[in-house]
């Protein structure tokens, strides 16, 4: 089983990391990106419709949770957003990889709003994170990288970690799938009321295109989240996290072989730090939980 859990992580990361593959052809087209990005992800949510409806779960949601739902939606897209943005300023390889400090920013967010302590391996974490960032933006011991693209970049990850925040935090009674579900859905809303305010044409230009952002969103989406979903049932979710380290390298791997990106010992450098120091924090994260699971079932223990 654990074989299986394996590989749906790999997956699962491979299926995430090929993001770049479709962005950037549709970027140098100059289609429209949130009407890309609303076809994507209301698509992706008719996938995931299907498979709720295959395995007979209902989609009815509380009201209370209504609201968690279209701000988690929202925080989603703002993430790709960000995201697709940074590749108009930096390499899909470097943002891709910038975007993986996600969970550092996760532990941030515990501590400063949650009370959650920072651990010494956590802060080994982030300086060793910070270096792997220094590296990929340093050339002759000077800062050589688009700030620009640095700062959305890294809002980026921000938003995404906000994401996970609110999931862990807001306790919604629903299944990876449903909420896989709604997050699409409301984040395909959000591109799609963007695209009218802003006076885009919903039309596709063809039919290549439909399927060009059908296969998108299967691909990057559909395939991504129901693998994920598998695979910490399977493994456990920290694994399955570190297994996440392949999305960054597989998105470099594409901007270097199809993209012409140079891929030079300061960016190999870079991606190894970063990867380091995000495995590093997950592993402490799970240290933490394990402790803090026996500290609770000690006194249980002596009454027995």
């Amino acid at each position: 089983m654990k074989v299986k859990g394996y590989l749906f992580a790999i997956l699962s990361a491979i299926s995430y990391g090929l993001i770049p593959l479709f962005v950037l052809p549709i970027k140098t087209a100059n289609f429209s990106m949130d009407v890309t990005l609303a076809y994507r992800f209301v698509i992706s949510a008719l996938f995931i419709l299907a498979l709720l409806i295959y395995k007979k779960e209902p989609l009815s949601i509380k009201r209370s949770e209504l609201l968690v739902l279209v701000t988690l939606g929202v925080l989603f897209a703002l993430s790709s957003e960000f995201l697709f943005m940074a590749y108009d300023y930096l390499s899909a390889g470097i943002a891709s990889t910038i975007l993986f400090v996600y969970p550092l920013f996760v532990a941030i967010t515990m501590a400063v709003f949650f009370g959650e302590k920072i651990s010494k391996p956590m802060a080994v974490s982030l300086i060793v994170t910070l270096g792997g960032i220094f590296v990929l933006s340093a050339r002759n011991g000077m800062f050589d990288i688009n700030y620009t693209g640095l700062l959305v970049a890294l809002t980026s990850a921000v938003c995404y970690a906000l994401y996970i925040v609110l999931v862990n935090k807001s306790k919604v009674g629903a299944s990876g799938f449903k909420l896989a579900f709604y997050s699409m859905l409301f984040s395909g809303g959000f591109y799609l009321v963007k695209a009218l305010l802003l006076k885009e044409s919903l039309l596709l230009p063809d039919t290549k295109m439909l399927l060009n952002i059908t296969v998108f969103g299967f691909s990057t989406s559909v395939i991504s989240i129901t693998a994920l979903v598998y695979a910490i049932k399977l493994i456990g979710s920290t694994t399955t996290s570190i297994m996440g380290a392949l999305e960054p390298v597989v998105a470099v791997a594409i901007s270097v072989m199809l993209f012409h990106e140079a891929f030079t010992f300061r960016l190999a450098t870079g991606i190894v730090l970063i990867l380091c120091g995000v495995i590093i924090n997950i592993l402490a994260e799970q240290k933490s939980q394990q402790i803090s699971s026996q500290e609770i079932l000690e006194p249980q223990n002596i009454l027995t």
